[in-house]
């Protein structure tokens, strides 16, 4: 027992407690500054579409290069009646597309650092085609299911425990930061720490080699769909990061331990459980409508999932390799999909 505390890296426990504790404070703020940002989000920003709501919520999620935040964000709009659940489906949607970005753009440093162009770019442009097809499909599913009301009984319980415990750590320092700041900047403060609060929860996570993981030994495993499935699932729910477990796949594929066709079963994977902090954030709310929203977009992520790796994988996989060959094909090509990656968010929230 006593050895096993002496391993126990009490540094980082002290950092994923801090950065936990700052992810709850910075929910309630942006709850509590939502609403002064009502007006902005509809007539400024023009969010008053489906469209709107998709590029909104991933042009947000690339500008913060995180999906998280947005989706956290999303939620607090909803609690506070600035947008319907519809576009709070959307928004979220966006959010796990513009969350994939930061791999392309770690891929783009490997190759300024040398790396070889096509294995580096290659695993971005990978995440970024599974991750779009597996949520805009979601779409289909997870739009009928908002409007079906088969979600409607979804219960939170009282809340009264939760609230007490809350208001009993975190209501003093709301009530200060409410009394010194103006009811928009509670939000943007909210913003700016809970992405904090991420930054350091990737620190608490324990630091291992790629030699020290002693990948060589299963890479057997990477050939087996739902195995690499399940990895990306566990994977993103320890980091409560989609962008970090992604963004893994650049070194590994760089240093040749993971090839592109054997990691779209774990992309898929870490983009179902990549909901559970928004799941979290939906709790702290206390608000159905939030937790309605964020079940219609995992259930529709996992049907999707389970559809194309029982009936389809094959396909799938192939689709999405001849298109990721396709881009890397040229310079011309890759330059194309660079502008269309970076335009078709704005284009939507434009239109």
């Amino acid at each position: 027992m006593i050895r096993l505390l002496q391993r126990i890296r009490w540094g980082k426990v002290a950092l994923f407690l801090v950065s936990l504790f700052l992810f709850v404070f910075a929910i309630l703020l942006m709850k509590e500054g939502a609403r002064a940002l009502g007006p902005w989000v509809r007539e400024q920003l023009l969010v008053g579409n489906p469209a709107n709501a998709l590029g909104f919520g991933w042009l947000f999620a690339y500008l913060v290069l995180s999906g998280s935040p947005v989706a956290a964000a999303t939620l607090t709009f909803l609690d506070a009646g600035i947008i319907d659940a519809a576009n709070g489906f959307l928004m979220i949607i966006g959010s796990r597309l513009g969350s994939s970005f930061i791999v392309l753009l770690l891929g783009f440093l490997y190759v300024l650092r040398g790396r070889d162009r096509e294995t580096s770019l290659g695993m971005g442009f990978l995440s970024l085609t599974v991750t779009a097809a597996i949520n805009l499909s979601a779409i289909v599913i997870g739009l009928p299911l908002l409007r079906s009301n088969l979600l409607a009984n979804v219960e939170l319980g009282d809340g009264g425990a939760v609230t007490s415990l809350l208001d009993g750590l975190f209501g003093p320092l709301l009530t200060w930061s409410v009394e010194l700041l103006p009811e928009w900047a509670l939000f943007v403060a909210g913003l700016l720490i809970i992405i904090g609060s991420f930054a350091l929860f990737d620190r608490s996570l324990p630091t291992m080699s790629i030699k020290q993981s002693q990948i060589g030994r299963v890479s057997r495993l990477v050939y087996r769909p739902l195995v690499m499935f399940l990895f990306g699932a566990g994977i993103t729910v320890i980091s409560m990061s989609v962008s970090v477990s992604l963004a893994l796949l650049v070194p590994l594929s760089a240093r040749g331990f993971v090839r592109r066709e054997n990691v779209i079963p774990y992309i898929m994977g870490a983009n179902v459980t990549t909901f559970i902090d928004t799941l979290l954030a939906a709790a702290l709310l206390q608000n159905p409508v939030s937790m309605i929203v964020v079940l219609a977009c995992m259930i529709s992520a996992i049907l999707i999932s389970l559809l194309i790796l029982v009936v389809g994988y094959s396909a799938f996989s192939h689709a999405c390799l001849n298109l990721v060959a396709w881009l890397l094909k040229s310079d011309r090509s890759l330059l194309i999909a660079s502008i269309v990656i970076v335009l078709l968010p704005i284009v939507l929230l434009l239109i």
